[in-house]
């Protein structure tokens, strides 16, 4: 049987993971009983809203060695996701994504969707991770998880000490802020733990105040039928009226709780050229995005996270937008017959889910 000094192997699993482009790396056990609670109310209040999912694999959720039966940890790691060109092009970059979500034409996509799908990128990265572990340990069962596997992954983020769980329910650094992706392996082998980190939070609650939707309803919870990131990505059919103009520019995600927060001002930009923009997708207008077809949607997308929610939906979210340029008190009238004419241009183009926020955006 082979032996192992465990505080020897974590040291150079970590040395292994900083080398992938992870920024950290800790431990902890597979207890989550403290943390289900909280998840059996959201989902009783159906907060989860479409994301069947969550309520299917809530058993998976409560006990990981349901997803491997071996595992005695979990292996939590932190990826900074921040472009450096964003980061270096803006003297502060919270403050220029502000700028474009307050000019009505702009197409806001969220900042972690414009390079590379973050799922393909992790899982490479923690695969390479999990193999080299077993080239060391030749009985080693291990599961590689990004947010695609029912983890509770932001809990065991914060048992391990890599993050506090913020008041926005996103995973928070002080180093770090938000502007970071969680990925996780199920490993067999008992190696140490590491302990929580002390909330930083505080009396803040900025994050609560500048929700456009109101989605976070009191520290800690998040209503997701409200918030704007499901609403344009998770939810798949006709967006709830009185959530449009809300949704403002924001055709992909949304970011405001992460630019108001405090510590973000700390966020250490990615060492990884998969996350620098592809596409221009920080700089692109409502209108030039309208006149894709899905050919160019296709070609654009491919390869990123919002090629997953397809041609329709994408387009709906953008008709949305397009609506409230119309509905914008500052779009000078001049400015309104262009995006009055790409509408009606693109109706009966795409398919029926458009077709009906075409009609709401144009008033008709």
């Amino acid at each position: 049987m082979e032996t192992f000094d465990y505080q020897d192997l974590l040291r150079w699993i970590k040395n292994q993971a900083q080398e992938l482009g992870f920024a950290e790396l800790r431990v902890t056990d597979l207890d989550v009983s403290e943390a289900l609670p909280y998840l059996q109310e959201w989902l009783e209040k159906g907060h989860h809203g479409d994301m069947n999912y969550m309520s299917q694999h809530a058993y998976l959720r409560a006990d990981p060695q349901k997803i491997l039966p071996q595992a005695l940890r979990v292996i939590s790691l932190r990826m900074n996701y921040l472009p450096q060109d964003r980061f270096l092009e803006a003297m502060d970059w919270r403050q220029a994504e502000w700028e474009r979500i307050h000019q009505p034409e702009s197409a806001v996509i969220s900042v972690y969707a414009r390079g590379r799908d973050y799922h393909k990128v992790l899982r490479a990265r923690l695969q390479t991770l999990a193999k080299k572990i077993e080239e060391r340990i030749s009985t080693l069962n291990y599961r590689v998880a990004v947010d695609s596997v029912p983890l509770m992954e932001v809990e065991f983020a914060r048992k391990s000490g890599l993050a506090w769980r913020g008041k926005h329910t996103l995973a928070l650094h002080r180093e770090a802020g938000s502007m970071f992706f969680l990925g996780e392996i199920l490993i067999d082998v008992p190696l140490p733990v590491d302990t929580p980190i002390s909330d930083h939070c505080g009396e803040c609650q900025a994050c609560i105040d500048i929700c456009p939707t109101k989605a976070i309803t009191g520290p800690y919870q998040l209503d997701a039928r409200r918030c704007i990131s499901y609403l344009t990505i998770e939810h798949r059919g006709s967006i709830p009226v009185e959530m449009r103009e809300l949704i403002g520019n924001r055709i992909y995600g949304c970011d405001d709780c992460q630019l108001i927060c405090p510590w973000n001002k700390f966020a250490s930009p990615s060492q990884l050229g998969d996350f620098i923009e592809r596409n221009q997708l920080g700089k692109l207008s409502l209108l030039e995005i309208f006149s894709w077809t899905k050919v160019d949607f296709d070609q654009k997308m491919q390869g990123s996270a919002i090629y997953r929610i397809g041609y329709p939906q994408f387009m709906r979210n953008v008709a949305i937008g397009l609506g409230n340029v119309l509905r914008h008190p500052d779009t000078p009238i001049t400015a309104k017959e262009p995006v009055r004419s790409t509408l009606r241009r693109q109706y009966e183009q795409i398919d029926t889910l458009v077709d009906e926020h075409i009609e709401w955006a144009l008033g008709d």
